[in-house]
C-alpha cells in the first residue's frame, strides 16, 4: 500500500507542477489598444429571484467602455421582484436591455433552456454569459471583444474569483474556486480543455448553432458550461482559450450557507458523469485518488500499517507543489490575502472531494427553490 499512495502523490505532484509551469508560461493578454468597437455582443444574464444583486450587474454594463452589446436577462418565473427591476431599468438604462420572462415550465435544466431562449432572440455574433449574482468591471467586454479579435477562438473562458470575503468559510470557498478556475486554464493551455465557468464565458453564435447547442446534454441540470465546451472542443480542437487578464475577473458571492454551498457543488459534481471525452472523466477519478491518498496514509499510519517517514512522503508530495500553484492563481485573482488559507483547504480539501465524489453518485439536489435531478 505503501508503494501505491506514494506513487499516486508523486504523479499528483508532477500533475500540480505541470499546471504551475504552464500557469507561468501563459502571457497575461494586453489589447494594444483599449477595443472601443468589434464583434457585436449579446450578454445573456439567466436569472431567478436575483433582486438583492442584478441592479448591481446592470450598473456594472452602464459603465462599460465597450459600446457594440446588447442584454438579455431571462427571468426564470422569479418569485420575488426581479422581473420588475429589470423592466423598470430597461426603461432607462443606456444600453439595449431586453427582459425576457420565461414561462414556469418543468424542464431538466432551467438555465440551459434560458439561454437557448436568448440565444434565439441575440443578434450579437458573440454570446457572453455570466450570472445575475456577479460584477464586473468597466474593461470587461472590451478585453472579451479585443482577445477574440486577436486569437479567432471559438470559445473563451474568462476568470472567476469571488468578493471580498468576511468570514474563513468565505476564504475557503475562494481557495477552492481558484483550483478550478486555474485548473482550467492550464488544461485549455496545454489543448485538452476540462473546465470553465459559465459566470464568465464566451463563444461564437454561430458555433452554438452549428454544434447544436446544448442537444444531448440537456436532460442534465447542469453543464451549460463545461459539457458545451467540450462539444465546441470536439469540434474546433484549437479553439477553446483562457483570457488571463485581470481586466476580465469576474466577480460573484461566496455562499453565505453549508446547504447552498453543498448543493452547488453536489451539482457541478455530478456532470462528469456525462462527459463523452474520457479525458476529463479520468481527471476526475485521478484527483478522487489523489485527495484520497493522504486520507488512506493517515489511517495507515495509525493503524501501523504505514510508517512515519511514508505517511510524511505522500503529505508532503500532495502539499507543497499544490501550495504553489494555488498562490500564483490567487495572486493572479487579486485574491493575495487568502493566501495564508491554503494550508487550511489542503488539510479539509481531502475530505470534501471525497464527501461530494461520493454524494455526486446520488441523484436529486435543490437549486433556486427547485428540486433538479
Amino acid at each position: 500500500m505503501t508503494i501505491f499512495l506514494i506513487l499516486v502523490s508523486g504523479l499528483y505532484a508532477l500533475f500540480t507542477a505541470v499546471l504551475g509551469f504552464t500557469w507561468r508560461n501563459m502571457r497575461p493578454f494586453r489589447s494594444a489598444g483599449r477595443a472601443l468597437t468589434g464583434p457585436a455582443i449579446t450578454v445573456i444574464i439567466p436569472v431567478r429571484n436575483e433582486a438583492d444583486t442584478i441592479e448591481n450587474l446592470l450598473n456594472d454594463l452602464s459603465r462599460q467602455a465597450y459600446a457594440r452589446f446588447e442584454v438579455i436577462v431571462a427571468d426564470d418565473s422569479s418569485t420575488d421582484n426581479t422581473l420588475s427591476i429589470l423592466e423598470h431599468y430597461a426603461r432607462s438604462a443606456s444600453f439595449s436591455l431586453r427582459p425576457l420572462p420565461l414561462t414556469n415550465e418543468r424542464t431538466a435544466s432551467p438555465k440551459k433552456r434560458a439561454i437557448t431562449q436568448s440565444i434565439a432572440l441575440a443578434t450579437g455574433d458573440l454570446i457572453v454569459t455570466t450570472d445575475g449574482d456577479c460584477r464586473v468591471g468597466p474593461e470587461w467586454l472590451a478585453t472579451i471583444a479585443a482577445f477574440y479579435e486577436a486569437t479567432g477562438a471559438k470559445l473563451i473562458s474568462g476568470p472567476v474569483t469571488f468578493t471580498t470575503g468576511q468570514t474563513v468559510f468565505d476564504a475557503l470557498q475562494t481557495v477552492e474556486f481558484a483550483s478550478l478556475i486555474g485548473s482550467g486554464a492550464c488544461t485549455m493551455a496545454l489543448g485538452v480543455p476540462t473546465m470553465c465557468n459559465g459566470a464568465n464565458l464566451c463563444y461564437e453564435k454561430r458555433v452554438f448553432a452549428e454544434v447544436g447547442g446544448f442537444a444531448g446534454v440537456d436532460h442534465l441540470a447542469s453543464g451549460d458550461d463545461e459539457l458545451l465546451m467540450h462539444k465546441i472542443a470536439a469540434t474546433y480542437p484549437a479553439g477553446i482559450r483562457f483570457l488571463k487578464s485581470p481586466s476580465a475577473i469576474v466577480k460573484t458571492g461566496a455562499h453565505q450557507s453549508w446547504r447552498g454551498f453543498y448543493n452547488q457543488r453536489k451539482r457541478w459534481a455530478s456532470k462528469w458523469r456525462a462527459y463523452e471525452s474520457y479525458l476529463p472523466s479520468i481527471l476526475a477519478v485521478f484527483v478522487f485518488l489523489s485527495n484520497a491518498a493522504p486520507v488512506m496514509a493517515v489511517g495507515g499510519w495509525l493503524l501501523g500499517f504505514l510508517n512515519g517517514n511514508g505517511t510524511l512522503a505522500v503529505i508532503g508530495l500532495k502539499l507543497l507543489p499544490e501550495f504553489l500553484f494555488l498562490r500564483q492563481i490567487l495572486v493572479f485573482l487579486q485574491k493575495k490575502s487568502s493566501v495564508w488559507v491554503i494550508p487550511l483547504t489542503q488539510l479539509v480539501y481531502p475530505l470534501y472531494v471525497l464527501f461530494f465524489g461520493l454524494a455526486a453518485q446520488g441523484k436529486g439536489y435543490s437549486w433556486k427553490g427547485r428540486n433538479l435531478n
